[in-house]
């Protein structure tokens, strides 16, 4: 994508969190960037040095000394963004921070929007959309499987697949243009049977691409878990144990937990949200627990898996059988667990007619590990393969659902011998919904857009 406009002067800002710190960085990129610290760094000519190189000196303005501080210089094009740019390590001290960044746009430069980094980056041919993206997702991994997912896509993986989708399409596009050119000696270089196979091998990847959605919504937001059952029933024990810790006050008197606690767990690098809901009954008095009850079902409604807590010695068969017959009817994923399990056996109801269910004891902890790992079945359905391209972004995958219906309208146009410049047509039209997801066909609007959700300096 060629650069556009107003993009040729030079920005500022802090790269590294705001408040106090042991030390703090400053981020400085433009064409006019080593000549404005040049003029704030008296110690050495920086245009004379080479890049990737540190120096170490003070920093000052008009001869007032600012900070003793390290210059890192990155000289384009071998830069992050592609343009001169210099980091400042300075001392971590909010005022000093801002002293220099004063010092800094009073010589020129003015203060980076969010993202303009990384943005000038893509601008800049230093890495898609895709890549781009996978920064601030990287900035905003909190776990293990949304670490890696994020490095696989900015080291180019997503990117990668999306390349060699692409080049077969253009591919196709030329033999089809070529037809077109010599209409009238009625030549076919596109050998339609062939053509036919590899959208249909196109077509593959992007369902699988579109079904790794799946995992990579998991992987970016969670797994909500609905602990659901009756007073009593052992709910915010539960949860206090799969914490390891005393988060939800624990009684014998039904009807304690009056509204949802949310707690979050990591089960092998996903975060699973547990939400600890009010003890489920028809009938009650009480009208603040009436609205805890009202929530239960709310939460229950939003959750990607419930967990029905209950008494073994005390929930009838019947009363299990018509949950079941409840919740299937949903299509909603859930788990039925029989608590109180280090009791007498022989006090157990007989549930042979009812789905595997879990028993366990939230009391004395017994059974647990196999919870987590159902809990870790259910919510994740399968394993994070390593350097696995898993589709995290709503964009992207609206894209892709685009790319597939075009590439449909191209299978089906050659099903019903369609002419070539129909057939040209639709390919362009999925080469496009490709060009989208990259950032080869793309707007200034969408992109201050997808930009302004970064954070600033970066």
């Amino acid at each position: 994508m060629s650069k556009l406009s107003g993009w040729d002067d030079t920005i500022v800002a802090l790269a590294t969190a705001q408040g106090v710190s042991a030390i703090g960085v400053i981020r400085v990129s433009g064409p006019d960037a080593i000549n404005i610290i040049n003029q704030l760094f008296p110690s050495k000519d920086l245009s004379k040095q080479a890049s990737h190189t540190i120096h170490v000196g003070m920093l000052k303005n008009d001869h007032e000394a600012l900070d003793e501080v390290v210059v890192s210089l990155f000289k384009n094009p071998k830069s992050f963004t592609g343009e001169d740019v210099i980091e400042l390590g300075c001392h971590g001290s909010p005022f000093i921070q801002e002293k220099i960044m004063q010092a800094i746009t009073q010589k020129g430069a003015r203060m980076a929007k969010p993202g303009e980094f990384t943005q000038r980056a893509f601008l800049n041919g230093k890495l898609d959309l895709t890549q781009a993206e996978a920064v601030a997702d990287l900035i905003a991994s909190n776990t293990e499987a949304s670490r890696k997912t994020a490095l696989t896509n900015i080291r180019g993986g997503f990117s990668s697949v999306l390349s060699e989708l692409r080049e077969q399409l253009i591919k196709f596009s030329a033999l089809i243009e070529l037809e077109l050119d010599f209409s009238q000696e009625d030549v076919e270089f596109a050998d339609r049977t062939l053509l036919r196979e590899n959208i249909s091998l196109l077509q593959g990847q992007c369902s699988k691409l579109l079904q790794s959605f799946i995992l990579g919504n998991v992987i970016k937001q969670g797994v909500k878990v609905a602990i659901i059952g009756k007073p009593n029933a052992g709910k915010s024990t539960l949860l206090n144990t799969l914490l390891n810790e005393n988060r939800a006050i624990v009684s014998d008197i039904a009807g304690t937990t009056r509204d949802t606690i949310e707690e979050i767990i990591n089960i092998k690098g996903i975060l699973f949200r547990l939400i600890d809901t009010a003890g489920i009954r028809e009938h009650t008095t009480d009208v603040i627990e009436k609205m805890g009850v009202e929530k239960s079902y709310d939460k229950m409604k939003e959750a990607d898996v419930v967990l029905y807590l209950f008494d073994r010695k005390d929930t009838p068969a019947a009363e299990l059988e018509m949950l079941e017959e409840k919740l299937s009817g949903t299509k909603m994923k859930y788990l039925l667990v029989a608590n109180k399990a280090d009791l007498n056996s022989a006090e157990y109801m007989d549930y042979k007619t009812i789905q595997p269910i879990i028993n366990i004891s939230a009391k004395a902890k017994n059974n647990i590990e196999e919870l987590i790992h159902k809990l870790f079945v259910l919510g994740v359905n399968q394993d994070i393969e390593k350097d696995a391209v898993i589709v995290t972004n709503a964009r992207h995958y609206q894209s892709l659902e685009r790319l597939s219906k075009a590439l449909g309208e191209v299978q089906e146009g050659m099903n019903n011998n369609i002419p070539g410049d129909l057939l040209a047509l639709d390919i362009k039209e999925a080469l496009q919904h490709l060009g989208e997801i990259t950032g080869e066909i793309t707007s200034e609007d969408q992109l201050d857009f997808i930009f302004s959700k970064f954070c600033i300096g970066k």
